[in-house]
């Protein structure tokens, strides 16, 4: 291969501005380039590599040197060039040829003073060799290559959603070789995803088959990637048994991880599953391709017909493909959940590509030892992705219950080296001894990790922990194998130590809980860790894990919490587990690397504006906090005992790794910043993973009616002390955190999210019991004494008004009356009840409690079914005497009616200096606990399923109260006194009946008695407390300016929103604005008094979360919930150093995880110290108006007046309107255009150009959307919105407009004036006509020649010596798509317009065609204003256009099959308006690679026929054509591009020959019109001088034309010096366009390509070009 190192170059004399240089080489025609450089003396030192294969240099071989300055991403600016000739490096190959300060030459060939240093060299793969003609089989087996090319441990880029979305897998089979056996007749199996698909059948050893397969897929991306791919190769002529010749599997998320999701024509070793000596018994060339939405298949331009091609071959001295041996040691489970069944058979199931292996069955138990090694044949490189283990019960012959599963990641326990940047080979796939965590039950919902780990550990097993499994997996390379299975003999006395185990205690403390869901019922928490604090499980011991009953609290506004306030529940839970602290030491380390490199790339991506000075500040402080943590040494891994092999590994890699990171800190300039820290994390989180992590994860379980509601999971890691100090300790290790809970089924119903069927369940035993427990039978606990004697107190938390928190209540009393024998209406025996029935006081008997007062009094509600006096009718049915059907009419046979009396109820209003918070009210009342003053026995008066009162009611139909009784620890033994109540109370079970109902209850520190009342065979546990006595108070001060990126309701604007600002159990809303698409508030909430028990400390480094809601109200009037923002808000503890938190884009969520909007805000938290209290609150001056908290002064925006022109060229594919018209909106500015009198004729708007000013924020970050809106006006004076299009990013579109250099855009000229039009069209007819009957020629070449010589097919047998002049560009994408054409809308912009939130598959109901230009305004009426950039247009009469278009189809490639045989019959629809051609007769038979070479010529009116739509359908004779594909082409962007997009600019001007100019108008004519449009003088000839003088350039042809040319077919001089100026321009030219189909059964999916290209030539212009020949070749004999 060639070796090109290409140093460093130097521009002289420097640029006006800083260029960013790259060098690009040309070997060969094969262009690379150097990345980009900054300065006027780069140095790159980048290695630039070809592969020679088997042609070698040559005397006459050279390369072609360029040196660029990109001057933007769509633009680049020539700088010089130079040749370097290598016949030095010819004759002397084991040289290297060093190239110092080359000189480069300029346009004219004349030299400059930029250099360019580079240095040449060949260089030999010391493991190929040549062999002729046979093809490359494999890859050198050395074990660095093995290594690097196993799967890659690093995760992909594009996040994927949780929902099931579209796939495609394709394989295409080419040919196999050397496939073993005699008198073969081989087939392909491939099977994807358990569907087969069969090759034909061939003959012999080397068949080529070229056939293509396609499975589509409708499924989570998780279980996509589990799917398996198995290409097996069998003998269709011999027995079932001995048919197979090899066969080869991976699974799709190896094909999906790989560059561009693809295997593109590689050689697989085929080799039998169970014949392990067999070796490789073949080789099949395949390409593979997995494919999701919006992902482009790779083109592969070899045509299927290459004419004398002959491939150089490499074939590998060792073996292509070698087999390795996984070997699973399978020693022992541990506390396997057997669920119902009391006894199972285990038996574990390991499972790798599609292969599975199963231990022995042993007897029935929990703890099975296998001891069993089991052993799977792999390839290396191992093209898998995940091993899968399973347990299963086998005790019913069949092994179909799954007891647990759990996966391996292999990217985690092996590495392909490529994590590290050098020499570093990585290891083999290995494991343990260690423990794997089985879990079962439901599954979670499905989230993409966003750290990027390992796809299946987003997939969890499901939540439930089922046991642990110990075992070991080594990897071996040896030539033959014993046996799949072996018992373990010896091996086990090795791991024996791992047997060894430590306590471990885990103290939850629950601060707050809140934004909970309504819950009728009370509530409490379970935490486990694996089966410890499980009360399901009688198999532990019972532990602390729950704790006390609460209800849950309306907080005032939507959500409810638990009023826990100053005691705070406590639980406490011992386990005992294998001691893995040294490893969990290294993983908190690196956590705390990626976690401080995370935080501050996130600030470095919020900081948008790039002239931000703390931009800079940041990107510093990120690279010395980088540097810092990477210099840490992780914990030595070879010095430790207990470390395995993997340990050893990983410690090695993750070394070497943070090493390379901090030296790359210490190097990295501010360029690409936040590119370069999202490369810097995407290594980290490569390397973080630890598949060891033996210690389940913590659950925390929310539990309403003994039933497990929501969860949340906390891994192991981050909570484990460490005695090596702080940083080895988990991150949350005693310290605060915010727990999200996720809820099994969650639901909405109205405004209320929680569980369904969560209000139906039956009652559940909670603190008031069913049975009764004496005081006597309580005995303390091992270590404990009591601390007093037993006292009565109310359980205050569970007596707390429901009303709490209301500002106002409805009560409401029912009025009953039944008939009489004589017919009439008398008050009923319980005259007054509730909606159920049940007696309540008499209107005049209901008092207003204490804080509260009415405004009116008792009226009868008549808004329901009810009559004139609002009583309602029924028939009392027994035994409740109640009637099920209630009417409003009466009948002589209803025996009983009632009416309803409501009043509303008011909170009073407190006076200045009186004031005292709820909170602090509701405090003081769970803290009474003198009953003597109240004169009271404690009693609780209620019933079983309602709520209790202090004061008996007339529902009350029993009383109960609450016994207490304190424990206190002995003595201090060393270790925290709660984790010594492992166990229960000593109850001694008597069957005693009492009157009263005791509760044993405590709300002193630490301890408290409770029994459970179902079932006396669970013990009792107590419960434990933490009291804070000492609270602290807060103020919360949120700004909140605007929202954006709000999309679509059904009218496409939010309607009335509003913010909702929650924290903790307090809420506060913003004031509701008009309906806006980008709302903007301005305001500031303030929470006061804010009351936390915490120490202020742990609040500033863990502060509680800010969540700022969204809310809308639809057509009803109900409030929505769009999407909610959480973030922890800025804690100060006190006013020195304060400074106003600035504001930032914070991520509006979803339901399901998607980010559908941005709102600009910040928080931040400030204690009231003791000077602070004594202001007037609140503490932080705010400006205030109408009652309502503006923004303050110092971070708001800075608004400057902007202009916005708009050129509104026309809507298009808007079906159904009638008079649409435009509404623009900006930052609370509007303008409406004339509506479109005549949509159907002419669909552009009357006037192309609008102007108006707005008030725009000065800060990118800032920048406020624009809204396009099309508005029709309908019968009845109606106007409906009809589409919409946000503009989010209006920075492409801001200019100068007093800058030298701006073009303003001007309409292309699309008429010829009437004096040139007819010396044209006679200019024309005679170099045309000519040579019209010239059929003959001298060459025989034709446009294929062309298109081969483009693609490197060329026929070598041809010596054609005029190849130069007829180039051909071969572009593998849409013309669209080529960044250097920007879209084709240059002119104008095509704006999709949606009636929703924009997606793959939402519907486009219209397109806005325009352009927009932002500039300065001058606010001084008297300032000169700057010059408009869209100027009304003559030309704009020029529209309609009548035009002629001509489509040439080449061929399609890689179609997706549409029949049984795995091919399809495509042919060609072509459609354009009300135009169509194509016919379904003319179909290409059996083939997925048809070769059109057809030309269809259509004539069409653009714009309204513009969007040319190309089908591709599939002939079938009975049923149905289906549709392969189709793509859509729009004419009008192609048309009005100043690129010249109408029709390619060939490489040379022919008057005839086989190349014929086919343009409608001269090279010179071309230039005349470009240089207009560019706002230049027009171009004068010198056609003497064979000179041209255009842009202040004088242009020679000599410089172009060293020598005169000796093609005859060549026009005039002053022609090719056009074409030749022309042709560097930028312009499109001569091509071939590679167009993706689409279907709309998989919408985004790729189903094939076809290359085609397309001419248009308007009417007004002349009479059209010469057409193309490109009917494909016939055999001659």
């Amino acid at each position: 291969m060639l070796r090109v190192v290409v140093e460093s170059a130097s521009i002289n004399p420097p640029l006006s501005t800083t260029p960013k240089a790259f060098v690009t080489v040309y070997f060969r025609d094969m262009m690379k380039r150097t990345r980009v450089e900054e300065g006027h003396d780069p140095i790159w030192n980048e290695t630039l590599i070809w592969h020679l294969w088997n042609q070698p240099l040559e005397n006459d071989s050279f390369l072609k040197v360029i040196l660029q300055d990109s001057v933007s991403k769509k633009k680049e600016r020539f700088i010089g060039l130079a040749t370097v000739p290598l016949k030095r490096l010819a004759q002397r190959p084991k040289e290297v040829m060093f190239v110092r300060d080359l000189i480069l030459l300029n346009h004219s060939m004349k030299p400059t003073n930029c250099t360019v240093t580079l240095h040449v060299a060949q260089i030999y793969d010391q493991d190929t060799e040549m062999t002729g003609n046979e093809e490359l089989l494999g890859s050198t087996v050395n074990e660095v290559t093995q290594k690097k090319l196993m799967v890659s441990g690093l995760p992909m880029h594009r996040a994927l959603a949780s929902k099931p979305q579209h796939f495609q897998v394709r394989v295409k089979v080419f040919e196999a070789r050397q496939l073993l056996g005699n008198n073969i007749k081989p087939v392909v199996k491939v099977n994807i995803a358990d569907q087969q698909h069969l090759t034909r059948i061939k003959m012999g050893n080397n068949p080529f088959f070229n056939e293509i397969f396609f499975q589509n897929f409708h499924e989570v991306p998780a279980k996509f990637f589990e799917e398996n791919i198995s290409i097996e190769v069998v003998d269709s002529a011999a027995s079932r048994s001995k048919a197979e010749i090899g066969r080869f599997q991976t699974d799709i998320g190896f094909i999906y991880h790989s560059p561009g999701h693809t295997l593109l024509r590689k050689w697989l070793g085929l080799c039998q599953r169970n014949k392990t000596t067999s070796g490789v018994r073949g080789y099949l060339k395949v390409t593979i391709c997995a494919l999701g939405v919006g992902d482009q298949a790779l083109v592969d331009q070899k045509l299927p017909y290459e004419q004398n091609t002959r491939v150089q071959i490499f074939k590998s001295k060792e073996v292509p493909v070698s087999l390795a041996y996984l070997q699973f040691f399978i020693y022992c489970a541990e506390d396997l959940h057997f669920g119902t069944h009391k006894s199972a058979t285990p038996v574990l199931e390991v499972e790798l590509i599609g292969d599975k292996l199963r231990t022995k069955p042993q007897n029935p138990s929990d703890n099975p030892i296998w001891n069993q090694i089991l052993t799977f044949q792999i390839q290396l490189p191992c093209l898998s992705s995940y091993i899968k283990f399973r347990v299963m019960d086998c005790s019913k012959y069949k092994c179909q219950d799954e007891i647990g599963s759990a996966s391996l990641c292999l990217s985690q326990i092996s590495s392909t080296g490529e994590e590290i940047q050098g020499m570093y080979s990585g290891f083999l796939p290995c494991f343990g001894p260690s423990f794997l965590t089985l879990r079962g039950g439901k599954k979670p919902p499905f989230r993409t990790s966003e750290e990027g780990t390992c796809i299946m550990d987003a997939v969890q097993h499901g939540l439930a922990y089922r046991g642990r499994i110990f075992v070991e997996i080594v990897t071996k390379i040896k030539s033959q194998q014993d046996s799949v299975m072996k018992d373990l003999s010896q091996e086990v006395t090795q791991v024996e130590m791992q047997y060894y185990r430590q306590k471990y205690g885990l103290c939850v403390i629950f601060l707050s809980c809140t934004m909970m869901p309504k819950f009728k019922d009370l509530i409490q928490f379970e935490v486990s860790m694996g089966h410890y604090g499980n009360k399901t499980d009688p198999n532990y011991k019972p532990l602390v894990s729950t704790t006390q009953y609460s209800p849950v609290i309306y907080d005032g506004t939507t959500y409810h919490y638990v009023p826990w306030y100053n005691t705070k529940p406590v639980v406490a839970v011992t386990s005992n587990w294998e001691d893995v602290g040294f490893r969990m030491n290294c993983l908190n380390l690196l956590h705390i690397t990626r976690d401080r490199l995370k935080t501050n790339l996130d600030i470095l991506k919020s900081i948008r504006n790039p002239r931000d000075p703390a931009l800079l500040q940041q990107w510093e402080k990120l690279l010395k906090e980088l540097q810092e943590d990477c210099r840490r040494p992780l914990p030595c891994m070879t010095d430790q005992p207990r470390a395995n092999s993997l340990d050893r590994n990983k410690w090695q890699l993750r070394s070497q790794l943070l090493q390379q990171l901090a030296q790359m800190a210490k190097e990295a300039k501010p360029v690409n910043m936040v590119g370069t820290a999202k490369e810097w994390l995407h290594r980290l989180n490569a390397v973080i993973p630890e598949p060891q992590e033996s210690l389940p994860d913590v659950l925390i379980w929310l539990m309403s009616r003994q039933q497990r509601v929501a969860y949340a999971r906390v891994p192991a890691h981050t909570v484990l002390f460490s005695p090596a100090g702080p940083l080895s300790s988990g991150k949350f290790c005693g310290k605060i955190q915010n727990i999200l809970l996720q809820y099994e089924n969650q639901a909405k119903t109205r405004d209320d999210w929680g569980q369904q069927g969560l209000y139906h369940c039956p009652n559940f035993s909670d603190v008031m019991g069913r049975k009764a427990l004496p005081k006597t039978d309580f005995k303390a606990p091992p270590g404990w004494h009591w601390k007093d004697d037993w006292v009565v107190e109310p359980q205050r938390r569970l007596l707390l008004d429901i009303d709490i928190n209301k500002s106002q209540v409805l009560e409401e009393v029912y009025e009953n009356q039944l008939r009489n024998a004589t017919g009439a209406w008398v008050p009923a025996a319980i005259p007054n009840t509730d909606v159920n029935g049940q007696p309540v006081e008499a209107l005049e008997n209901v008092k207003c409690p204490q804080g509260w007062h009415f405004k009116k009094n008792w009226i009868v509600k008549l808004n329901h079914a009810v009559d004139s006096e609002g009583w309602e009718y029924g028939v009392g049915i027994p035994p409740s005497g109640l009637p099920q059907i209630w009417n409003s009419v009466e009948k002589t046979y209803h025996s009983c009616r009632r009416r309803r009396w409501v009043r509303v109820r008011f909170r009073n209003h407190k006076e200045l200096g009186q004031e005292r918070s709820q909170e602090q009210e509701t405090l003081s009342f769970l803290q009474m606990q003198d009953l003597s003053e109240e004169g009271k026995e404690g009693w609780e008066y209620g019933t079983f399923d309602s709520r209790f009162h202090l004061d008996p009611q007339p529902t009350s139909r029993f009383r109960r109260r609450c016994w207490h009784r304190q424990l206190a620890p002995n003595k201090d033994r060393g270790v925290a006194s709660i984790f010594l109540l492992e166990g229960s109370l000593a109850v001694e079970q008597k069957d005693q009946p009492r009157k009263e109902m005791e509760k044993t209850r405590s709300w002193q520190p630490w301890k408290d008695l409770r029994h459970t009342p179902e079932d006396p065979r669970i013990p009792t546990t107590p419960f434990i407390y933490y009291i804070l006595n000492k609270p602290h108070y807060y103020q919360l001060f949120c700004y909140i300016y605007q929202a954006r990126n709000l999309m679509y309701n059904q009218i496409l604007t939010f309607q009335e929103p509003f913010i909702q600002v929650v924290f903790l159990n307090h809420s506060l809303c913003t004031q509701t604005l008009r309906s806006s698409a980008a709302p903007t508030w301005s305001q500031s909430i303030i929470f006061q008094h804010l009351l936390l028990f915490e120490d202020p400390k742990d609040t500033r480094e863990n502060p509680p979360l800010v969540v700022l809601e969204l809310w809308q109200h639809d057509s009803r009037g109900n409030k929505i919930l769009w999407g909610r923002s959480m973030w922890p808000p800025v804690v100060w503890l006190g006013l020195q150093d304060w400074v106003f938190t600035p504001l930032r884009w914070h991520p509006l969520v979803r339901e399901l995880g998607e980010e559908e909007g941005e709102i600009l805000a910040s928080c931040e938290l400030i204690l009231e110290t003791q000077k602070l209290k004594e202001l007037h609150p609140p503490i932080l001056s705010i400006p205030c108006k109408d009652g309502i908290y503006l923004l303050p002064k110092n971070i708001q925006p800075t608004m400057k007046m902007m202009a916005i022109e708009i050129m509104a060229w026309g809507l298009r594919n808007m079906t159904k309107v009638r008079y649409p018209q435009l509404l623009l909106e900006c930052g609370g500015e509007s303008l409406k255009t004339e509506p479109i009198s005549n949509f159907q004729e002419n669909p552009n708007f009357p006037t192309s150009t609008f102007f108006f000013t707005v008030f725009m924020p000065l800060e990118e970050t800032h920048a406020q959307p624009l809204v396009v809106k099309v508005v029709d006006n309908q019968e009845y004076g109606q106007q409906i919105v009809v589409g919409q299009a946000n503009i989010d990013f209006l920075q492409p579109y801001f200019c100068d407009p007093w800058s030298l250099n701006y073009t303003t855009v001007k309409l292309p000229t699309l008429s010829v004036k009437k004096p040139d039009t007819f010396l044209d069209f006679v200019y024309k007819k005679f170099w045309f006509d000519s040579s019209k009957d010239e059929e003959v020629y001298e060459e025989e070449v034709d446009w294929w020649s062309k298109l081969f010589w483009a693609t490197g097919d060329a026929d070598k047998s041809l010596n054609y010596n005029h190849k130069s002049y007829h180039t051909l560009k071969v572009y593998d994408c849409e013309l669209e798509a080529v960044l250097t054409f920007k879209g084709l809308q240059d002119f104008c912009q095509t704006f999709k317009l949606y009636q929703e939130k924009p997606k793959v598959d939402s519907p486009v109901v219209g397109e806005f065609k325009g352009l927009f230009r932002i500039y300065p305004f001058p606010e001084d009426p008297e300032a000169p204003k700057p010059p408009r950039q869209f100027s009304a247009w003559p030309e704009i009469e020029d529209f309609p256009q009548m035009c002629l278009v001509r489509v040439y189809l080449i061929r399609a490639i890689n179609l997706q099959p549409q029949d049984y045989n795995g091919l399809c019959d495509p042919y060609v629809i072509l459609k354009l308006g009300q135009t169509k051609l194509g016919s379904r007769d003319s179909y290409y038979p059996n083939t997925l690679d048809p070769i059109f070479g057809m030309m269809y010529e259509l004539t069409c009116n653009i714009p309204l026929e513009k969007d040319l739509e190309i089908q591709l359908f599939d002939f079938d004779l009975i049923t149905a054509d289906d549709e392969i594909g189709s793509t859509v082409i729009d004419l009008e962007n192609r048309l009005l591009s100043g690129f010249g997009a109408r029709c390619g600019l060939s490489k040379s001007y022919c008057k005839s020959g086989p190349f014929k100019w086919r343009d409608q108008m001269t090279p010179s004519y071309l230039l005349y019109r470009y240089a207009k449009q560019k706002g230049l003088p027009p171009p004068v000839f010198d056609l003497e001088g064979d000179s041209l003088y255009y842009n202040g350039e004088t242009f020679k042809l000599q410089s172009f034309e060293s020598a005169p040319p000796t093609y005859k077919h060549l026009g005039p001089k002053k022609e090719r010096l056009a074409l030749y100026i022309l042709n560097t321009q930028g312009l499109v030219p001569e091509h071939v366009e590679t167009r993706t189909l689409h279907s709309n059964s998989q919408p985004g999916i790729d189903q094939g390509k076809i290359q085609m290209w397309v001419d248009i030539f308007p009417k007004m212009l002349g009479p059209p070009g010469p057409q193309v020949n490109i009917s494909p070749r016939k055999p001659k004999r």
